[in-house]
């Protein structure tokens, strides 16, 4: 019984800040290749900042950054599940499609928009900003 404890009351929210943190690393390089071409990738080179990849970056980047520090992660993780069920919709699911991501290459926006709805139920973790402002 003591190992369970354990399991669901230390390492759970530890598991859960990993999650989060590198969840939240991969979908900022999202943004950082838009925006500031690092990684650099050509299929940006002309991207317009009020475009809706523009504004996609800019969420990704800045949502991206706020959910590394899990800083707000309730409401920036809703925020970005919301773009990604947008993103998938609009750039990946067709009337044939859209219940096949393979298909469609959607699976990162899928895999994205319920790893960030998971957070907005569950928080940030043991190791986020928002845990340290609780405490005090």
């Amino acid at each position: 019984m003591t190992h369970t404890v354990s399991l669901e009351t230390v390492w759970a929210p530890r598991v859960l800040s990993i999650l989060r943190i590198v969840a939240a690393y991969l979908f900022l390089l999202h943004g950082s290749s838009k925006l500031l071409k690092m990684p650099y990738n050509e299929m940006f080179d002309n991207l317009e900042l009020m475009s809706l990849i523009g504004l996609a970056g800019i969420l990704e980047l800045v949502g991206g950054a706020l959910l590394v520090l899990g800083l707000f992660t309730r409401p920036v993780a809703f925020i970005l599940s919301g773009e990604m069920a947008f993103a998938y919709f609009m750039a990946h699911a067709s009337a044939d499609t859209v219940l096949l991501p393979l298909l469609n290459r959607g699976e990162p926006a899928v895999l994205f928009c319920f790893i960030f709805f998971y957070l907005v139920f569950a928080g940030g973790g043991a190791w986020s900003v928002d845990r340290m402002i609780a405490k005090r």
